[in-house]
């Protein structure tokens, strides 16, 4: 049974505050990963115009999107930046390596670089995501629907 000596608008500050350090801490990590991946990657941005740019914009769009996520984490809301998330990788992705065919010319030789199964495995990969965020939702919402009806 409900306890009726709790402050509802306590546990209510409680999961809020919750929730903020949880996604402060999630973003932190996730930060600190693409840091230590792009101290590997560093070298390719000389080659690659422009690749640290696309890099940033991607990683500070999907933080973003994860925190805000994780800020309205049990509500319909977060559902709905997880689907947004999803969507965002899958359009960076199709943005950013249109045909999945790269080619470099340097001095008398031409680099061909094919990078369509990379992008196939990367979608796939987002479509599980996504498909995860949908199912998530519909979940969610049949719970609250079942709660209702009891």
């Amino acid at each position: 049974m409900a306890d009726l000596n709790k402050d509802p608008t306590r546990v209510t500050v409680k999961k809020i505050v919750f929730n903020a350090l949880k996604a402060t801490i999630k973003g932190v990590i996730f930060y600190l990963i693409y840091m230590f991946a792009w101290s590997f990657l560093s070298p390719l941005a000389a080659m690659v115009p422009g690749l640290q740019q696309a890099v940033e914009a991607f990683v500070i769009v999907y933080i973003t999107l994860m925190i805000i996520g994780q800020l309205t984490s049990g509500t319909i809301y977060e559902h709905f930046f997880n689907t947004a998330k999803a969507l965002f990788v899958i359009g960076f992705l199709m943005m950013s390596l249109k045909s999945g065919i790269f080619s470099a010319s340097f001095e008398n030789m031409t680099f061909l670089i094919d990078l369509r199964l990379f992008i196939v495995l990367a979608m796939l990969l987002s479509l599980l995501g996504l498909a995860k965020a949908v199912m998530q939702a519909i979940s969610f919402i049949n719970q609250k629907a079942e709660y209702a009806a009891i």
